[in-house]
């Protein structure tokens, strides 16, 4: 079974995130860059179905060369291989593309790829890559089994319970916890990551079809404000005329 992992580099949550003085572009000065986690819940249940069923884990990003300190993670962490599409990612149908064109050349059986990316947060990308390979998605999955060499077996999550689907190999799923428990590089991981294959291929397809205008921070929180609990009429004042919320 060929298995193909899509991972992003997004910037961590603890980091201070500034934009340009124009507010058109994204300031990367001062920025870690992680796997994007919601990538890893695939990345180690792809590498759980490897060990238990056999096959191979490739590891995909649409990247500039800075993303490959994180791929070579995703190695050590359990990859056989890597491809890198040498391109900034646009936008979703951008990367959707890339990830199809990767995909139709190589023949994998699953696709794997996070529920969405903690920057942009679009939950876009597998939905896309499903409809221009025309294969079924699976989104968004907290379980991944296999039944058999030709159909897995996916539970995702609905209002107001569950739903147990399965579906024939080709597919796509998108991956939420709990659906695996992200692993941890050892040190033979990270020596033998070193010397794994990591193709470097140009993008292919048609440009973005979003422009961005200008990016801009939240607004700062105000203060608390404290009253009184036996004072419900103030209570019921400040949220009518100051929150709005009545």
């Amino acid at each position: 079974m060929k298995i193909l992992v899509c991972i992003s580099n997004v910037p961590d949550t603890t980091s201070k995130i500034n934009f340009t003085a124009d507010n058109k572009e994204f300031d990367k000065n001062g920025v870690q860059y992680v796997i994007n986690p919601w990538d890893e819940y695939a990345l180690t249940r792809a590498i759980e179905l490897k060990e238990a069923k056999g096959g191979t884990v490739t590891v995909l990003n649409v990247g500039e060369a800075d993303t490959e300190p994180n791929i070579r993670k995703a190695l050590a962490i359990g990859a056989d291989d890597a491809i890198r599409v040498n391109a900034f990612p646009k936008d979703s149908f951008f990367v959707a593309q890339q990830i199809a064109a990767v995909a139709k050349e190589n023949n994998y059986d699953v696709i794997l790829m996070g529920k969405e990316s903690i920057d942009f947060n679009g939950s876009q990308v597998h939905n896309m890559v499903g409809e221009l390979l025309g294969i079924p998605a699976v989104v968004p999955a907290f379980k991944l089994d296999m039944v058999d060499d030709t159909t897995a077996r996916l539970e995702r999550e609905i209002e107001g319970g569950k739903e147990v689907v399965e579906v024939k190999l080709p597919f796509i799923a998108s991956a939420q916890q709990p659906m695996s428990e992200p692993r941890i590089p050892n040190m033979r991981g990270i020596m033998t990551a070193r010397t794994k294959p990591l193709k470097v291929v140009e993008p292919t397809g048609a440009g973005t079809k979003v422009e961005y205008v200008n990016y801009s921070k939240p607004e700062k929180k105000g203060g608390v404000k404290m009253i009184d609990p036996e004072n419900a009429g103030e209570l019921i004042k400040f949220l009518r005329n100051e929150a709005k919320v009545l």
